[in-house]
């Protein structure tokens, strides 16, 4: 594995640990009970110090764009199957036009290292 590869499986870890995170919340009852809500702070945690590892490699911004895109949208597809929560046209359409800005960052911004 390169190390750019290394930076966006650190990147692709970090996103999952902050959705996975973010599905957890509604299980904590408002932090009441402290398995879930152990875990979620766990797994945020880990999410931040994997994105420490990932800015040495992208800038912040892009990197922010990528985790909280990709964040939006996983979290919204997890709740949907998993939670049964229902996604109306302009909320998949929002999300589509949040991952197309993604796509444009990722392949013709230079601050993206290839």
């Amino acid at each position: 594995m390169t190390p750019l590869q290394a930076t966006y499986a650190a990147l692709g870890a970090a996103i999952t640990s902050e959705v996975t995170a973010t599905s957890l919340l509604p299980l904590t009852k408002e932090f009441s009970r402290p398995v879930p809500t152990i875990a979620m702070l766990l797994l945020y945690a880990l999410s931040f110090y994997l994105m420490t590892i990932v800015v040495r490699t992208i800038p912040v911004g892009v990197v922010y764009a990528i985790w909280s895109g990709a964040g939006i949208v996983l979290v919204a597809l997890v709740n949907h199957f998993v939670l049964r929560q229902a996604l109306d046209l302009p909320a998949v359409l929002g999300m589509a036009l949040i991952v197309a800005g993604v796509v444009v960052i990722n392949l013709f911004s230079k601050t993206v290292p290839h």
